[in-house]
């Protein structure tokens, strides 16, 4: 064997032994004639002393190892001298003297360092992925995902779920982004599609009596990229049932809490039991529906006051049908005009129009873009409203559309809140956000749209509306949401024809189309269907939360880019023309644009 220890087991206990270790060199040390290497594997780091007078081989070998060269190493485990010993590596109270060192292979001049943390550009990281995956930041978020993962099939294996594979090339089904296609050899002109969710095929697990399926599904989107969004993603499907939704919300409550505790015992889970915020309500406090709730400065509404207070900024955006909402932002007081104004163009870029504010100084002076508009009594009743103190700065957006008031002021507080360093990332706030509209109007296609996907329920309560006010009928749907991410979607869903079909003809889709796209899934509907239900965490998305990456390429092994290309191999690259030929498809490239 190339090894009896691990380069991170090595302990006090272990001295006198001798010893065979392999590793890469993480860092090598002349002192004086006698060398220390740092040699790492995946578990950890061992120092090893080499004293090239004790042999011609060890002396040759001293003058030509490099960073990352691989070695493998045998010796002696001796206890290092007490001013020596390290307490900050698991093995620092000893180090290997060796006797004998074979370089296993060499390693060219790196194109970045593997043993510091660097500003290295992240495409050429990508391009060495084999090389970034050894760095320990790297190693780490992968462990991370790991021990997620073992826990997620461990919890549900306990609860009685069946971990069951679906298929990768199935049937290409609207889910709200493009498809993968894959042409067939054998069927010209036909295609398979990769998976965007298992949704049809998890329902039919459902009607085939399963009860209670999950899967670590592999899903595949079209579709512009983004920090947590990447090509191909990893989900935690699930299913059950003859479940009602809070059946579903107290399985995931449980597992996330007691998973994030085991995986992450530093951090602190913010609320126990987690809140659950109606739709309409997450949108009037936090102006999104997947809410940062690890601090307050939440929207407050002063229409009511606004619509008559005499600045014409306030009047006439109301007026048209808007709403004018501010955020509290506590000790920015101190902010200049220059600053408010760059506040101004930020949120002028999310689409607002501008920023109004107040500011009131820690000796109580009172300064604002709309004052003299006002009189006494309107004044006063914002400031109680928006519970004004001395060192707050108020800020305000006004808009005839309500939902560029909410994102620009929900952007502004998530901002602020950094600003301010209230979004702690040691403290995991997650919430559950429920009451979703079912549908909504399409001004283009002059028709509703599914919010979520067709085959959500409408609540028991709203069944009566489908045929009178589709806009007021709210879904068994839910979210679960973390520090300003949402982090998995589900509901309840249909479960017969009749019903499946009044949403589908809700949504125009022609019922020729329907039967077409899911004729599998329908006639399953008449052959006892159960009640079922089900939802979909993001993994990459929760493990890059709880390793504090910025985007969800650091916690994946070997991801595509910010453009969807595979750095490192090239991916998508050019079929050769006998694998066209095969698949019966040429290639049409788009014309060149005409210069004007």
């Amino acid at each position: 064997m190339y090894k009896t220890h691990s380069c991170g087991e090595l302990r006090k206990s272990d001295v006198g032994k001798t010893i065979t270790l392999a590793g890469w060199v993480h860092r090598y040390r002349d002192h004086g004639g006698v060398y220390f290497v740092d040699l790492r594997d995946r578990f950890g780091l061992t120092q090893v002393v080499i004293n090239p007078e004790e042999s011609k081989d060890l002396a040759q070998i001293v003058s030509e190892i490099r960073n990352e060269f691989v070695l493998q190493i045998e010796g002696q485990v001796n206890a290092r001298p007490p001013e020596a010993v390290n307490p900050n590596m698991d093995t620092g109270e000893i180090e290997v003297h060796a006797a004998k060192i074979t370089v296993l292979n060499t390693c060219k001049p790196l194109p970045f360092s593997i043993n510091k943390e660097e500003n290295t550009d992240e495409s050429i990281r990508l391009k060495y992925r084999f090389l970034d995956l050894r760095r320990e930041r790297m190693q780490k978020n992968i462990i991370l995902r790991h021990k997620i993962i073992k826990y997620m099939r461990d919890y549900l294996d306990e609860k009685g779920f069946l971990e069951i594979e679906t298929p990768i090339m199935f049937k290409t089904t609207p889910e709200g982004a493009r498809d993968y296609l894959v042409p067939s050899r054998i069927y010209p002109g036909q295609f398979y599609a990769l998976p965007q969710s298992p949704q049809q095929l998890k329902q039919l697990l459902q009607v085939a009596g399963m009860e209670k399926y999950f899967q670590i599904a592999r899903c595949f989107r079209d579709e512009d990229q983004r920090g947590d969004r990447q090509p191909e993603f990893t989900q935690l499907d699930m299913e059950m049932s003859f479940v009602e939704r809070d059946d579903i919300l107290d399985l995931l409550e449980d597992l996330f809490t007691k998973m994030s505790k085991a995986v992450t015992p530093h951090k602190r889970i913010l609320y126990e039991p987690w809140p659950k915020l109606t739709y309409q309500e997450a949108m009037d406090r936090f102006g999104k529906d997947a809410p940062d709730m690890r601090f307050g400065m939440e929207l407050v509404d002063i229409s009511d006051i606004a619509k008559n207070c005499g600045f014409s900024v306030f009047v006439n955006a109301i007026a048209d049908g808007g709403s004018v909402r501010g955020i509290n932002a506590k000790g920015l007081a101190n902010y200049t005009r220059r600053q408010i104004d760059e506040l101004t163009e930020q949120v002028r870029l999310w689409g607002a129009k501008g920023l109004a504010y107040i500011k009131i100084s820690e000796t109580g002076e009172e300064s604002s873009t709309f004052r003299k508009f006002l009189n006494d009594d309107d004044w006063a009743g914002i400031l109680k409203k928006m519970d004004a103190e001395k060192g707050d700065l108020l800020l305000f957006v006004a808009d005839s559309n309500l939902s560029v008031v909410y994102d620009s002021l929900a952007r502004l507080r998530v901002m602020l809140g950094e600003r301010l360093g209230l979004r702690d990332n040691d403290v995991l706030a997650f919430c559950w956000i429920v009451d979703f509209p079912l549908f909504e109007w399409s001004e283009d296609e002059k028709r509703w749209d599914a919010t979520h996907h067709p085959f959500t329920r409408p609540k028991k309560e709203d069944m009566a509306l489908l045929e009178t006010d589709p806009g007021k009928v709210r879904g068994d749907q839910y979210d679960m949401v973390l520090n300003n991410y949402e982090l998995a979607s589900g509901s309840i869903r249909i479960h017969e024809r009749a019903l499946q079909e009044k949403v589908f003809d809700l949504i125009g889709l022609p019922r020729e189309v329907a039967r077409e796209r899911f004729h599998q899934i329908m006639d399953a509907f008449e052959y006892g269907a159960p009640p079922h239900g089900g939802i979909a965490p993001g993994v990459d998305r929760y493990v890059m939360i709880l390793a504090e990456e910025p985007n969800i390429r650091e916690v994946i092994a070997f991801p595509k880019n910010n453009a969807a290309r595979d750095m490192m191999s090239g991916a998508p690259s050019e079929a050769m023309e006998n694998q066209l030929r095969d698949l019966h498809l040429r290639v049409v490239m788009p014309e060149a644009k005409k210069e004007e």
